[in-house]
Parts: C-alpha cells; structure tokens; sequence
C-alpha cells in the first residue's frame, strides 16, 4: 500500500520515477514480475518499451547501487533538473521537535541555493539565525548546498513539517514576514475550530451542542498528529472538542492569552514552558496540564468531555418477592409476600409479573410487616404489600422492586 500511494503522490504532482527493485540477492526474487506488477499503476520500465528507469538493487551487498546513482542523475539532466548553489538557500521542512536542551530544531532539505551558518531563516511562521547545523552523519557543517538535508538550531518556534523557509538579508525583514504568516495561521485555526466540526449542523438542531475547548502544544510534531488522531477516535455525538491550536513547541504567552480569551485548557505533552508563560497563566488562571504518556492525556479528555455530559437516569434493582397468600381487607385484598432478594422500601417503584408478564407497574402504597407499618423488608421476611390499583392477586406472582438514580455517562473509543 505504501507503495501504490508514493506511485500515486508521485504522479500527481508530476515528478519523475526512477524505480528501485531492492533484494534482488534473495533466493527467489523475481524482479520481472515485479516490472509486471508497476505496469498495473502506470510504470512501464525502458526494456519492455516504457519510460521508466527501473534498477534491480541489492541494499545488502551494495550490488547496482552505481547504476542506480547515475539513473538518478540522468533523469535530472534529461528533466534539466538543476539547482543554483550561489544563491540564497530555499526548501521544505522534513520534521521539528522542540528539545529541552538546545531548543526549536528543525529538519530542512535545501531544495535551491546555499544555507550558511549565520544565515537569517524563516520557516513557515518561525524564524531565526541559523546557529548551527548537522549533517545526516551528525557532523557539525558550516554550508548545505541543494539535496542537502540537515538539522539547524536557533528558530525562535518549531515548524510545521511541510513548511516551506527561504533565507532572508535581514532580521527586520524575516521578523515582519513570520509574524505575518503566524496571524495569519491564527486567524485560520480560530475560524477551522469553529467550522470544521463534523455533523456540527445536524447535531446543533437536535438540541444544546457542548464544547471542550483545547490547545495541544507537543515535544515533536508527530506526537501531536497521533493525538489528534486519537481525540477523533472519542465520540463527539453530544459533546465536542473543539482544537483551537495544535503544534509542536513551547508553551507560549501568545498560547495563554488564546485560552484565556476562549476559555479552553491548554494540553502540553512532553512540552515545556517558555519564559513568563507559567506566571502569565497563573495570573489568567488558565488551566494548563501537562503529559508525557498518550493514553493518560485520553483518559483525563475524555473524563472532562463525559462530565459535559447530561446524567441520565437507570434503573437500580432494589429486591424481589413472592406473593404466597392473599388476605381480602374491606373492598380490597393484601398481598402476603416472602422476600426472595435484597429489599423492599417503602414508595419505590414496583413491577408486578404473572406468568412472565407484566401486570402492573407503580408505587409501593403500602409495606406491613406483622401488622405495623414498615419503611423497609429486607431478604428473608415475610411482609405485607397493598396497592389501590391490584386486588386480583394470584399466589406466585412476582413482584420486582427498584428505584430510578442518576449515573454519570460514560463516552466509548471507536475503533
């Protein structure tokens, strides 16, 4: 599936396809049906008439591994692939974590131009100078030239993956640019909270439509996609949670006055504050908790959204009796009973069954027990039980005692 989807992506946006058919040293591979296999998606290889390079490789033990490398640069030169090293860097963020040690760090693959140490960087709505950068190989570099991918420190916030930066002369410049874009995303994540509910229209019309208000700031952005993923797992029939902001990085000031103002709980996981945001929440009395396991966050979500919950009202089974005699008084007959289980209280509810079927459904009138009135008969006393609306009672029938009480509802993950 992988697979089709990255043929699929690839061919969307229009991008060359060099095909590499990997472990070709196994017994048994069978790289022409594999060929077989791509014609199904479009990929036709050059020596059954197609366009596309396909190279049987072996990762192992290094086998075609040339052969592929100059595949690769052919199909660039024939597409006039080119990139200009002399000019200011441009490209696409690979991923951003937030670390407690050294910050904002971001995973940049330089796509044009050259990026320096020093150089004023913008990335999606953060920006920075670049303090240093390293290497795949984890080697401290001065410069990355186009193809290069490598981790840079010194952003002021951590990136979105997919974000696109550029390199700009001057701080005064870059600093605009991000803040630009932040009010910008700001002002999109307000309006997406409040329109992209699902079946918001629907729901709203079968009555009152509770929210949870949340900000979820993250360690590393795929933390935060799983927990998103995961939140949309929790049913939202009657309640909803609505995100006002999801990223990855610190806990900022700018994410205390949004609480604030919307009143939602802030949700750091494996996050950090950055400085005077903990005063400042304390000051707005912003509710901020803090995690660093997934399914203890879930938990606590899901208890806050049950508490939105209206309590419903269950059925509690109190006892059940056995009618053995049946005694006429005035224009009327009383029950002589035997309590099988638990208890009767007087003025509960009961349901009378003969032969299985219910008879009679009200209010214990009246419980006796040896002549004198009773609030209560527990198992294994004989009582006496009187209603206005029964005077036909038949030895054996059944009568079931329970009473209503409110139980706090209770939310299910799907699946």
């Amino acid at each position: 599936p992988q697979t089709i989807e990255a043929i699929s992506h690839a061919q969307a946006a229009g991008v060359p396809i060099v095909v590499a058919i990997n472990k070709i040293d196994k017994e048994g591979a069978q790289p022409e049906r594999v060929k077989q296999e791509l014609t199904y998606y479009g990929l036709t290889a050059e020596d059954w008439g197609g366009e596309t390079i396909m190279v049987p490789v072996s990762a192992i033990k290094g086998e075609n591994l040339d052969t592929l490398l100059e595949m690769v640069l052919l199909v660039a030169e024939v597409a006039e692939l080119s990139a200009n090293p002399n000019r200011a860097a441009k490209g696409t963020v690979i991923e951003a974590h937030l670390d407690k040690a050294k910050g904002a760090v971001a995973t940049l693959l330089i796509q044009n131009g050259s990026l320096h140490v020093g150089d004023m960087l913008v990335a999606g709505s953060a920006f920075g100078k670049v303090r240093a950068m390293v290497d795949d190989r984890g080697r401290r570099v001065d410069a990355a030239t186009p193809s290069s991918a490598v981790e840079v420190l010194g952003l002021s916030d951590v990136p979105a993956a997919g974000d696109e930066f550029e390199v700009f002369e001057n701080e005064k410049e870059a600093r605009a640019i991000a803040g630009e874009r932040a009010d910008k995303q700001r002002q999109s994540r307000l309006l997406q909270g409040r329109v992209t509910l699902t079946t918001l229209s629907a729901q709203a019309q079968e009555g009152e439509l509770k929210e949870l208000n949340l900000i979820l700031k993250g360690d590393v952005q795929g933390s935060v996609e799983a927990i998103i993923g995961s939140l949309k797992q929790i049913p939202q029939n009657e309640v909803q949670i609505r995100l006002l902001l999801a990223t990855a990085g610190e806990i900022t000031e700018t994410d205390i006055d949004l609480a604030a103002a919307s009143n939602a709980v802030i949700i750091g996981f494996n996050t950090t504050y950055a400085s005077g945001a903990r005063q400042a929440a304390d000051e707005a009395g912003v509710d901020v908790r803090e995690y660093n396991i997934i399914y203890k966050l879930l938990e606590d979500i899901q208890g806050a959204l049950e508490g939105l919950l209206e309590p419903e009202l269950v059925e509690e089974p109190l006892g059940q009796t056995e009618v053995r005699a049946v005694f006429p008084v005035g224009r009327g007959a009383v029950a002589g009973c035997y309590v099988q289980s638990g208890k009767l209280l007087r003025n509960c509810k009961v349901r009378v069954r003969r032969h299985s079927k219910v008879i009679y459904e009200g209010v214990l009138d009246s419980l006796k027990r040896m002549k004198e009135d009773v609030r209560e008969v527990n198992s294994g006393y004989d009582c006496g039980i009187g209603f206005e609306k029964v005077h036909d009672w038949v030895d054996g029938d059944i009568i079931e005692a329970y009473q209503m009480v409110t139980k706090r509802r209770t939310l299910t993950l799907t699946k």
